[in-house]
């Protein structure tokens, strides 16, 4: 029910706060779920799940590292590739393309907005494990208002996940996805050689930084967008150009690219590999 944090087009439903609070209040106090009184239908971030292949996620760990988000809690939201309540930020505006719902799976999730430069987190993968013992390995394809380390889910994330238990307890970090094939590169639409936009979709861990070498300029990196695109404002150049990922586990890929021969516009590009 909340807007999401990186679409602004997205109207919101003209519900006071208190009233959201007391309502929220009263279900915990009781030990029902807000919105159904047994089930969250409440929740946060606008979502993607209901097509695409299967390989973004699992129920096995997905080697786990860094910092372990804990106190929050799962709610369906439901995060789906249809949008069907929200809009997915880590997508355009027509959301997720089908090539990259196929390699990305239908488990996926929408982080709390509360977590620094969380946009730079689009396409990575989380492991999740409930207070019950269950896990799942779940994709981001989204972010917005929530409580603090709590997330969003697709309906099939949730049937893994969930056991019946309310409040839904659960911790995750970020983790290493499942191998679905290379990196791929979705340009934006409105991309150029003056302008050049675009989002790194499956790649295997998390990114740290996202930098570009052609005809323009050597090594720079890449601005950030709050829809997860990375841009460089000056544009790639109509040349050869090549793109290095630098993972947060400190892994590094380079792929070389010619400049495509109908135009960058709205191009898919795919990586030779994937981070180990």
């Amino acid at each position: 029910m909340r807007k999401h944090s990186g679409c602004p087009e997205i109207p919101t439903i003209g519900i006071p706060f208190s009233v959201i609070l007391l309502v929220a209040c009263v279900a915990c106090n009781s030990g029902t779920d807000p919105a159904t009184g047994t089930e969250d239908e409440e929740t946060t971030t606008p979502g993607g799940g209901g097509g695409g292949g299967g390989g973004g996620g699992g129920t096995g760990t997905g080697d786990p590292f860094g910092e372990v988000y804990e106190g929050g809690q799962f709610h369906l939201g439901p995060v789906d590739y249809a949008e069907t309540e929200w809009h997915n930020a880590c997508a355009p505006g027509g959301g997720y393309i089908p090539e990259i719902q196929a390699v990305e799976g239908v488990l996926l999730a929408g982080l709390w907005n509360g977590i620094p430069d969380v946009a730079g987190y689009c396409d990575a993968c989380i492991q999740v494990t409930t207070e019950m013992g269950t896990e799942a390995l779940l994709r981001v394809v989204t972010y917005g208002d929530t409580s603090t380390n709590s997330i969003d889910v697709s309906p099939e994330a949730f049937e893994i996940l969930d056991s019946g238990e309310y409040p839904r307890a659960m911790s995750w970090q970020f983790a290493k996805c499942p191998d679905t094939g290379p990196v791929i590169y979705e340009f934006q639409t409105g991309s150029n050689e003056w302008w050049t936009s675009l989002w790194v979709r499956n790649a295997r861990v998390p990114l740290a930084r996202v930098e570009v070498s052609s005809e323009n300029h050597d090594f720079v990196e890449l601005t950030r967008g709050g829809d997860g695109t990375l841009t460089d404002n000056s544009g790639f150049g109509a040349g050869a150009f090549s793109i290095r990922l630098t993972g947060m586990d400190g892994q590094e890929l380079v792929h070389d690219f010619d400049w495509p021969g109908g135009g960058i516009a709205g191009a898919l590009l795919y990586g030779t590999d994937n981070f180990e």
